[in-house]
């Protein structure tokens, strides 16, 4: 009996084991900095050449793939990179991936939207949720057309 309770003992923790280690490798494809449908490749450093050089204003979003707020502005920042492809640039940053971001930008809380306009100054930055039509009022407030 002494044995087969030390077995039961090893079986469980081996399958405690496992089980976190799946767990912890889920949903590692959703929101994957680079997956985004915009082609476009900016820094994700403060002075931003490259998006200086475009001469475009700038929405950061940063958040976690995991995080509810996160998932339900993905679609609507995909469908934001579309919508003004040629006119702003629209950067989706998953910081479980890239976690530097967060760090030179001083994020409390995800997401995190941040507004840059076409120099690269930061003009407005807000936390949590944001709805399409908001992104949309304050990107034309920046300065998109």
């Amino acid at each position: 009996m002494n044995n087969i309770l030390k077995l039961l003992i090893i079986l469980a923790i081996v399958f405690l084991i496992a089980g976190l280690i799946i767990f912890q490798g889920r949903d590692k494809t959703s929101f994957k900095e680079g997956e985004t449908s915009s082609s476009e490749k900016i820094s994700t450093n403060k002075d931003s050449s490259d998006v200086i050089a475009k001469n475009l204003p700038v929405l950061i979003d940063l958040g976690r793939g995991t995080c509810i707020p996160c998932k339900m502005m993905l679609p609507i920042l995909q469908e934001l990179q579309e919508e003004y492809k040629e006119r702003a640039i629209i950067k989706i940053i998953d910081i479980r991936y890239d976690p530097e971001p967060a760090r030179i930008y001083k994020i409390r809380l995800i997401p995190t939207q941040i507004f840059f306009d076409a120099s690269g100054k930061e003009i407005y930055r807000h936390e949590g949720f944001m709805d399409k039509l908001s992104i949309e009022q304050k990107l034309q407030e920046i300065g998109v057309k």
